[in-house]
């Protein structure tokens, strides 16, 4: 070998890119053919697409391209970028291929649930109607039962006498004014002393005389029984009383006529008062007389006599 030609194997030969410099083509470097750099002697070691596999550590050789990877069709998996789980062996991840041949998942059906809901409370507010409706007719038929019957009635019917008592509770038997009495005897009406109350101020007067008297015919007496016979009158301050007859029998005590509103004496005009006694009357009509008889006192004005069912004191 000659001093000026160390052959073709000298550094700069190896350079892939000599070709680019006069040197290098002078030396027969050559661009780049079929897969090589275009130095001599160059190799090419094409790799066939698919065969590298994922995880393995590709090593180009000197003077080769690296290896680019094929890109599969659209929506095709790629061999050399495929998912872990492609391969065997690979870890799982989890997840769950998509239901009814994939896509997007979809969400609870809200319009089932709500129809489902809408049934349900129709369902029941029929059922409530029903029920009220069931309820409505039994009522009605058992109204005859809620009443009571006849032979309850008459079991609880009260007694003659508590019939008679309950008419004497409700009769209204009005006053008498003097104007409507039968004077006996020498008695007179007069209205010279104030404070009457019967119609216009009217009383009777003059009864201090023995066998003067006053009569009342009560009419519409509801039944028989214990009544109360009221007087209104007045006394000159001193306790007055006269014989009562119910129905020409002389009552058992003389009725009294006292001095119940202190009036001072012979003053008739703060005298005026009233008092009562209780004759038992029969039922219809019944006479009331009230005398002045031997021992009576009856220096008295009378204006108004009234009669209540039962012994009352107003």
């Amino acid at each position: 070998m000659t001093s000026g030609n160390n052959g073709a194997s000298t550094p700069e030969d190896d350079d892939p890119f000599g070709y680019l410099y006069a040197d290098g083509q002078a030396n027969g470097a050559q661009p780049p053919s079929g897969g090589g750099y275009g130095y001599p002697n160059s190799v090419s070691r094409v790799r066939a697409v698919g065969e590298r596999q994922y995880g393995q550590q590709q090593t180009a050789q000197y003077g080769q391209p690296p290896t680019v990877p094929q890109q599969g069709a659209y929506g095709q998996p790629n061999a050399h970028y495929a998912a872990p789980e492609n391969f065997g062996g690979g870890p799982s991840t989890g997840r769950q291929p998509a239901q009814n041949g994939g896509g997007r998942g979809r969400g609870p059906n809200t319009k089932g649930l709500l129809i489902g809901a809408v049934a349900v409370v129709a369902a029941v507010v029929i059922g409530i109607a029903v029920a009220m409706a069931n309820g409505d007719d039994g009522s009605g038929d058992n109204k005859a039962s809620d009443q009571p019957s006849t032979s309850a009635s008459a079991s609880a019917s009260p007694s003659p006498s508590e019939s008679a008592a309950d008419d004497s509770d409700k009769a209204e038997i009005p006053p008498v004014d003097a104007k409507a009495l039968n004077l006996g005897g020498s008695a007179a009406l007069a209205s010279d002393v104030e404070g009457a109350q019967a119609a216009g101020g009217v009383y009777v007067g003059n009864l201090n005389q023995v066998g003067n008297s006053v009569t009342w015919t009560v009419n519409g007496v509801p039944s028989d029984g214990d009544y109360t016979l009221f007087a209104h009158y007045s006394v000159p301050g001193e306790d007055q009383e006269m014989t009562l007859t119910v129905n020409g029998k002389t009552f058992g005590s003389k009725f009294p006529l006292k001095n119940y509103a202190k009036g001072p004496a012979g003053d008739f005009v703060k005298g005026w008062t009233t008092s009562y006694t209780y004759p038992t009357l029969t039922k219809g009509t019944n006479t009331l007389t009230l005398s002045c008889q031997d021992g009576d006192k009856c220096n008295v004005l009378l204006d108004q006599l009234w009669v209540k069912a039962g012994q009352v004191t107003r």
